[in-house]
């Protein structure tokens, strides 16, 4: 086992200075990075019932993409783009986690 010393980190709450412990769950956490313009990701883990639109099919920002079943919810997906698919990662029937690439678009 090793013996490493525990580190301290300062925050400020409201002119207040604190010190506290980061605990390892926080330190291992996944670097969060901003989605790309065209990506079209799962929030929520679940299963694809219904595609609506084919890999080179041009889509207009709001247009119905598939039907994602999550938490016993059928949940509309809606292209956030105008654009072309450029890649569609999912089949009816697949049952995916939080955060999967379900469409990526190329913008016009």
């Amino acid at each position: 086992m090793e013996n490493k010393e525990k580190e301290f980190v300062d925050f400020v709450v409201t002119a207040r200075k604190y010190k506290t412990l980061l605990t390892a769950k926080y330190k291992d956490r996944p670097v969060w990075h901003k989605p790309y313009q065209g990506d079209v990701i799962s929030n929520l883990p679940g299963t694809i019932v219904k595609i609506e639109v084919k890999k080179g099919q041009e889509v207009k920002a709001g247009q119905l993409l598939l039907i994602h079943q999550a938490m016993k919810m059928y949940n509309r997906i809606v292209a956030p783009i105008s654009g072309v698919i450029a890649e569609l990662a999912v089949k009816e029937g697949d049952k995916i986690g939080k955060n999967h690439l379900m469409i990526k678009i190329d913008p016009k």
